[in-house]
């Protein structure tokens, strides 16, 4: 499962894990600093800020290359372009610094800061495992000439599916970034699989187009969302060469964010 479905709203389980992080160190902060009225909610708000921008800015550097031609870009932070260890570093860093300067906080900032970092680190642990033990689906689909295909038969190269449809901003936004990449990525196979939407519709969506997508694919009962669990789009799977899911995207992908996942994907499918 990739998202938690609250009424019409899809959230992302790694968002959904860190939230409740979160709101596990605030209950225990509240709770462990009560009697002595320290309640450090504050702090650990501002800590969480630090964190992320330090996330943020890790990323950034880290794949600046892709950022030089839209600078605007590094404030763009739905490409989910984030590197988290050093932002977790420099806000319990940060939360040591304040817990030395107030005795008062050492006790309730220090078991929230644990207490935050243990359940989201063992919860999306956890999460990381179950997504690397999941396998590419054996799911009938069709081609956009209406020939029947089977996802297993692209299994033999690392495979990077986006899920997709023309009304969808977000995922028009990204396909010249995902057109670019299996342009120069010979040695993986890109499917773009369109959910919900009709063999007409989607070819002349494509045709509209100046990119050379290949291997367009239609699953008009969105199955392929159902089965991994998502009803977000644009959402992308990375798939090792035998099969494994090793990773995947949701909400719209950059340059930059889909350099770091086809690095993953390089990296789990060596020998």
């Amino acid at each position: 499962m990739l998202t938690l479905n609250v009424g019409p709203l899809a959230l992302a389980i790694p968002h959904v894990l860190l939230f409740s992080g979160v709101l596990l160190a605030i209950v225990t902060g509240w709770w462990v600093g009560r009697r002595a009225g320290r309640n450090p909610e504050p702090q650990l708000l501002r800590l969480l800020l630090v964190a992320v921008l330090v996330a943020r800015l890790a990323f950034v550097v880290s794949y600046f290359e892709h950022y030089r031609d839209d600078v605007w870009r590094v404030v763009d932070i739905r490409d989910g372009g984030f590197i988290a260890w050093p932002g977790v570093l420099a806000g319990l860093a940060l939360g040591a610094w304040q817990a030395w300067r107030d005795r008062g906080l050492r006790k309730p900032l220090g078991l929230a800061l644990l207490v935050g970092v243990l359940s989201w680190g063992g919860s999306h642990f956890i999460w990381h495992s179950l997504e690397h033990g999941t396998r590419l689906p054996d799911m009938a689909l069709y081609d956009n000439r209406g020939a029947a295909v089977s996802l297993s038969d692209y299994q033999g190269k690392p495979l990077v599916i986006n899920l997709w449809a023309t009304w969808c901003p977000p995922c028009r936004r990204e396909m010249p970034v995902l057109a670019e990449a299996q342009a120069h990525n010979a040695d993986m196979t890109f499917l773009f699989v369109n959910q919900g939407e009709g063999q007409g519709e989607v070819n002349r969506f494509t045709e509209s187009t100046d990119l050379d997508l290949r291997n367009v694919l239609l699953d008009q009962g969105g199955r392929l969302g159902q089965h991994i669990g998502s009803r977000a789009l644009p959402t992308t799977l990375f798939y090792d060469a035998e099969g494994r899911q090793v990773g995947s995207h949701l909400g719209e992908l950059s340059r930059a964010s889909l350099a770091r996942a086809l690095e993953a994907l390089h990296e789990d499918t060596q020998p």
